[in-house]
């Protein structure tokens, strides 16, 4: 079943010169164009654009809404190109070589025994701060 993937990008702030584009709107339709025109080459289709609000601190205490233009782009995913999850009941296969014998503990990362009290070593105990 073919799921939609969605990608948001901000709307050019800013026109864009090119060869015979004249005056600011012409600019800004260029720019718009380039764009619309870089992510088609990705694989992505134009949906819509949008405007929606954005909150920015003002100051220490107060905030502003500001509003955001976007273009909102989509495409479609083939359930191939999803990563599959490995079913849970199937376990996978180890790395083969030696076997190893985890029967008794090695005695070179085994647990040395503490000392009860810092004074048996020689070492003054820490100042407790009341």
């Amino acid at each position: 079943m073919p799921t939609q993937e969605y990608k948001v990008l901000p709307a050019p702030g800013k026109g864009r010169k090119g060869r015979g584009v004249k005056g600011a709107e012409a600019r800004f339709a260029h720019a718009l164009e380039a764009l619309m025109n870089e992510m088609a080459a990705e694989g992505w289709h134009y949906l819509r654009s949008d405007m929606l609000p954005h909150e920015e601190r003002q100051g220490l205490r107060s905030s502003q809404t500001t509003y955001r233009s976007v273009l909102v782009f989509c495409r479609e995913i083939s359930a191939e190109a999803e990563p599959a999850d490995p079913p849970a009941d199937e376990t996978l296969p180890l790395a083969e070589g030696p076997e190893a014998d985890y029967s008794e503990p090695d005695p070179e990362f085994a647990p040395q025994p503490e000392a009860e009290d810092a004074e048996d070593q020689g070492e003054t105990p820490p100042e407790r701060f009341t």
